[in-house]
């Protein structure tokens, strides 16, 4: 297997596609990267900013690049010592017109030879035989009767559009239409010549297509009628004619209610049911990427779509330079260990991680064949370790006071994901409560449980479950799915004791309990049920946890991260070491990330943030104060002062994360701080919403952001950028630290696009504007330069002196990445030996080794040192004062520095002052 040493995330789209990554690519070599990691390339939506809205997963996107285009490049990054991890999507697909899939399927129904592809059920008891389609903005009836669904032709054949999007036809509804003006035709003299001779020979096939087992007739005989009928319409005027007219006459005249009757009439005949968007929040018949109507689930775990929709993906497999794939939201899969032993086949000895966001020490399950996930897990711990936890306490006192209220984390996630439920899965939780009746009613202890009574406990238990989802597949059950059910199920009952016979009986449902006694064919209808549970528990726990609570619960809004928990205050030395051992054991090539596309800040910003724990008083001070400051700022909308209290502390901790280092980005930085603010108090689902946006709100908030942005004759404005200075001068060592941790620790470092400067952007899309490679390029070309000349210590004093220019997080990402590569079976494979700290500043030294063999490097990095040195020191030498690190005798010796090229010797009590005498970190290779 070909491991990779460190990867580089690039987000292709229109703007950035394959011929522009052809261009970074001597670049990328340069700073060190050993593998592109691969947004999706496959056709998506036009458009499409992050490609997971795919249209056919056969295709390359035409927007990005020709295939004979990615295959070059992928070549040519093998030719500068690049590999190439590929980012795939198997549980989704675009919701939409332009994919096959769901063409074929509208307009083909049961006789689709796609239709077991799609997680659809055309049995639901409220929209039988028909596939909802929830995109319209307004009820049904108005939008129909606004004229904006209208019926069209083209050589695709008949199809109806609204707006952008547009369906094809029930290929038998083509009857409806061409025979509508056919009789007063009919009653005058045809002659064997006439167009419409030929037009009645299309009628006539149309009438009797074949159907079911027939399948291969059925799609010639439609391919033959679309194309015939197409050039009737293309060279015979009479026809085209009698065809537009026939258009016309279904389409209607707004203001004339029953002129819409036949286009009416005409849509009750489909395959689907248009409908407004709301209708999916309550009654659904196909699974959604989350609560998203546009994006439709698939059904990988049927063989023939699993090797349908992976064809590309296992070519581009064969591709030399290709050393595996990433595969987005396992999660979402019926059986994700089912799939992944199917995909580990196909792929054989390929590198294979997965998008699995894991709760506190939570672990993959062992058997799925997988070098490990992309590195949430890791972004948190290290994130955690610059969180003081001594001030949990004080910053709790501060937020409750600041925002006059007293935020309970827990009962607020459990609330917001029932909220959830209650506005946007209750479809979907209907749809499961539906199919456990119809399995409990055949058993003897759930034939009494009502149908509201089954809902509601699913409701309770899914709204407490204490992670994305457990992984149950058969009567087997893992000691941590087990225990993940049963703290749901007590949870469960401590807070609705009124349940308790619906919640016995479920939890005995949910873990396969008197199993032995239920006949095979109920047996399976028990798992299917299980298996479907497990799907929703996924999507609930992101749309209520990642995508509400986390925008409401603003303590200290660093840890509000994917995968995090606000709830925990820091993460100490010894859990991080004991995290990292652990890994180092058990997936030591997982990925280690800091920045993602989906991350909900950059690491920069979190790492700036987190100073606010090391100095709760003084912030807390400083909250009064611009409060009171910017109090007559604030506008009233709907009866309270806009932002809310809530709000105002989250846009303190974002102004104070995010602020830019120059002056001239001020502007700019305004802007981005606004967009921003938008999309957080929606996603907060508080005052405003994607779905029902209060503009009063949302403007009040923003025109607040320009009064206090505002930077001549304001107090405020004068006093933040004092302190928002001192906090991004102890940000910028945080950031370094975490930044050589995930250099060195078990795993695989991994770099979002842009990351090698300061990452000061915000949610997605911020962070996904272009990066300025050009800047970058000249960055490397003037290390190199003084590395030649051998004023390399010259370099060092200017990028120390000048910190906020970025340079030194490059020059560090860049030696780290170096070392790494060149060493590399020292990090795949070397020993992690935790180094203790000793001294008067031992809680402020993160230190470990790595060994293999005679091969050994140190790493030593800062945290908390804003109460060690002052804003301008740096954290260097003298100020360590008797501060040490225990080198054990067996790694004792002659080391370099691997970032300052200095010698040093190691061995017993060595102190910091001689190993950060020039650099506010260390990595330091052992001299054999």
């Amino acid at each position: 297997m070909k491991i990779p040493s460190a990867t580089y995330r690039l987000q292709f789209n229109r703007n950035f596609g394959f011929k522009k990554a052809g261009e970074i690519l001597d670049y990328l070599a340069s700073i060190g990267v050993s593998t592109i990691y691969a947004s999706p390339v496959f056709k998506a939506r036009p458009g499409s900013t992050h490609g997971y809205d795919i249209t056919d997963p056969n295709m390359i996107n035409p927007e990005l690049g020709t295939k004979e285009e990615l295959y070059d490049l992928i070549l040519n990054a093998g030719r500068n010592g690049i590999d190439w991890l590929q980012d795939i999507v198997p549980n989704h697909q675009a919701f939409s017109g332009d994919n096959y899939i769901v063409s074929d399927i509208l307009e083909n129904g049961r006789n689709s030879k796609y239709f077991n592809f799609l997680d659809i059920n055309l049995d639901h008891p409220y929209i039988k035989g028909r596939l909802l389609i929830p995109f319209l903005g307004k009820l049904f009836g108005e939008t129909l009767e606004n004229g904006e669904i209208s019926l069209n032709y083209d050589a695709r054949g008949f199809y109806i559009k609204y707006y952008e999007h547009e369906f094809p036809l029930r290929i038998e509804s083509y009857n409806t239409i061409l025979t509508k003006g056919l009789k007063p035709v009919a009653d005058e003299p045809v002659s064997e010549e006439s167009d419409f001779i030929q037009l009645l020979g299309i009628i006539h096939i149309l009438k009797n297509l074949p159907a079911g087992e027939e399948m291969d007739e059925r799609y010639e005989q439609i391919g033959v009628v679309k194309k015939l009928l197409w050039e009737l319409y293309s060279n015979k005027e009479t026809i085209r004619k009698y065809i537009d007219e026939a258009v016309a006459g279904f389409n209607g005249e707004k203001g004339e209610p029953g002129s819409f009757k036949l286009l009416d009439n005409l849509l009750s005949e489909q395959n689907f049911r248009l409908s407004f968007w709301k209708v999916s929040g309550e009654e659904i018949n196909y699974r959604r990427f989350f609560n998203i109507n546009e994006l439709i689930c698939i059904k990988v775990e049927n063989d023939d779509v699993f090797d349908h929709t992976h064809q590309l993906v296992f070519e581009l497999l064969e591709q030399e330079n290709i050393c595996g794939i990433r595969i987005d939201h396992i999660d979402g899969l019926y059986d994700p260990s089912n799939y992944l032993k199917k995909v580990r086949k196909k792929a054989g000895d390929k590198y294979i991680a997965v998008e699995k966001i894991l709760e506190h020490w939570e672990q993959i399950p062992d058997e799925w064949p997988v070098q490990g996930t992309t590195g949430y897990d890791f972004l948190n711990f290290v994130n955690g370790l610059y969180c003081l936890s001594e001030s949990r306490e004080k910053l709790t006192r501060t937020y409750n006071s600041f925002i006059r209220s007293k935020m309970s984390y827990g009962d607020l996630l459990y609330e917001k994901k029932k909220m959830i439920i209650e506005k946007h899965l209750t479809g979907d939780i209907d749809n499961l409560a539906h199919l456990l009746k119809q399995v409990s009613a055949r058993d003897r202890y759930g034939s009494d449980i009502t149908l509201n009574g089954l809902r509601k406990t699913l409701i309770e238990i899914a709204s407490v479950f204490p992670v994305y989802r457990t992984y149950i597949n058969s009567r087997d059950l893992s000691t941590q799915d087990s225990r993940h059910i049963k703290d749901a199920v007590n949870e469960t009952r401590r807070r609705n004791p009124d349940l308790a016979y619906e919640i016995n009986f479920l939890e005995k449902f949910l873990l396969f309990e008197f199993f032995e006694h239920v006949p095979e064919e109920e047996r399976k209808g028990w798992i299917d049920f299980v298996m479907r549970f497990q799907q929703l528990t996924g999507p609930l726990m992101a749309k209520g946890f990642e995508d509400t609570t986390l925008y409401i619960y603003n303590r200290l809004i660093s840890l509000n991260e994917v995968g995090g928990d606000p709830d925990k205050f820091g993460v100490s030395a010894r859990e991080f070491h004991e995290f990292n051992k652990t890994r180092a054991d058990s997936f030591p090539h997982t990925i280690n990330a800091t920045s993602t596309h989906d991350t909900k800040r950059g690491e920069d910003i979190r790492a700036r943030i987190n100073v606010l724990s090391e100095i709760p008083d003084e912030w807390g001070r400083k909250l009064k104060l611009w409060a009171k400051k910017n109090r007559a700022k604030k506008i009233k909308s709907g009866g309270i002062n806009v932002p809310d209290r809530n709000d105002e502390y989250f846009l303190y901790q974002s102004m104070v994360g995010g602020f830019p280092f120059y002056k001239s980005d001020y502007k700019v930085f305004t802007q981005r701080l606004k967009e921003y603010v938008v999309k957080a108090v929606r996603e907060a689902k508080v005052h405003t919403a994607w779905l029902q946006p209060d503009k009063d709100y949302e403007n009040g908030f923003l025109v607040f952001i320009d009064r206090i942005m505002k930077q001549i004759n304001n107090d405020f404005f004068d006093d933040f950028i004092s302190f928002q200075k001192k906090i991004s001068y102890y940000g910028v060592f945080n950031s370094l630290s975490q930044t050589l941790l995930k250099m060195t620790s078990p795993g695989l470092p991994d770099f979002y696009q842009g990351t090698e400067l300061w990452d000061l952007y915000f949610v997605d899309p911020d962070n996904r504007r272009p990066v300025d490679f050009d800047k970058r390029r000249k960055l490397i070309n003037e290390i190199k330069k003084y590395e030649i000349s051998g004023n390399i210590k010259n370099y060092l004093g200017d990028i120390i002196s000048s910190v906020h220019d970025g340079r030194i997080k490059f020059y560090l990402t860049h030696k780290s990445l170096e070392f790494r590569r060149i060493n590399k079976d020292l990090y795949d494979k070397g020993d992690y030996t935790v180094l203790k700290s000793m001294g008067q500043y031992n809680t402020s030294l993160i230190a470990f080794s790595r060994s293999m063999g005679n091969n050994t490097a140190v790493t030593v990095v800062p945290r908390f040192i804003s109460g060690i040195v002052d804003v301008g020191e740096m954290p260097l030498d003298g100020i360590w004062e008797n501060t040490s690190v225990d080198i054990p005798e067996s790694i004792s010796g002659s080391y370099r520095n691997v970032l300052t090229d200095e010698r040093i010797k190691l061995g017993g009590s060595s102190l910091a002052v001689d190993m950060l005498k020039n650099f506010p970190v260390a990595l330091l290779v052992k001299e054999n």
